[in-house]
């Protein structure tokens, strides 16, 4: 009888075992899913100016200051886009029309783009805003607007009527 209590033992502890190894590897592919669905939130997100086109980067500034996209690069005239929220390129403003650009200020027109993704669901939304570039600075030897001013028309994603952000 002590043969049959050990094998049952090993085959209890086989049992153990296995049962842990395939939770281990469910829960392994659960946790990959969600790296896969982060990843097509970065690219499903509307594209910064630096992947603009060519001919944008090709303006001559005539004196004018840039945006430097979150503060790097070569500051861009009248940027098309601006991304606002630099950790994630969760919020972007895109669609940008300026009525002026001058070399103290400029006002634009366009849409803020919010990418809801907490805990994977959500929808993306846009909310018109107008645009108030100012600031300008020399930075890394070429001038640049160091602050952008958001005024949403109606509806705004966090609550708020203006929003400032620092393009330093």
């Amino acid at each position: 009888m002590t043969d049959r209590e050990g094998s049952r033992w090993v085959r209890g502890r086989i049992a153990l075992v296995a049962f842990v190894v395939v939770t281990a590897l469910a829960a392994g592919g659960v946790w990959f899913s969600q790296v896969t669905d982060r990843a097509s939130a970065v690219d499903a997100a509307p594209k910064t100016s630096a992947v603009q086109d060519g001919k944008q980067a090709a303006k001559q500034s005539g004196g004018l200051p840039g945006v430097r996209d979150c503060g790097f690069g070569k500051p861009e005239i009248k940027p098309e886009v601006i991304t606002l929220a630099c950790a994630d390129a969760g919020m972007v403003a895109t669609g940008i029309s300026w009525e002026k650009y001058g070399t103290k200020d400029a006002l634009g027109v366009g849409v803020v783009q919010v990418q809801k993704t907490a805990a994977g669901a959500g929808v993306d939304a846009g909310f018109p805003a107008t645009f108030r570039l100012y600031g300008p600075k020399a930075r890394d030897g070429e001038l640049a607007f160091t602050g952008l001013e958001v005024t949403y028309e109606g509806s705004t994603p966090f609550g708020d009527t203006t929003e400032m952000y620092n393009l330093a």
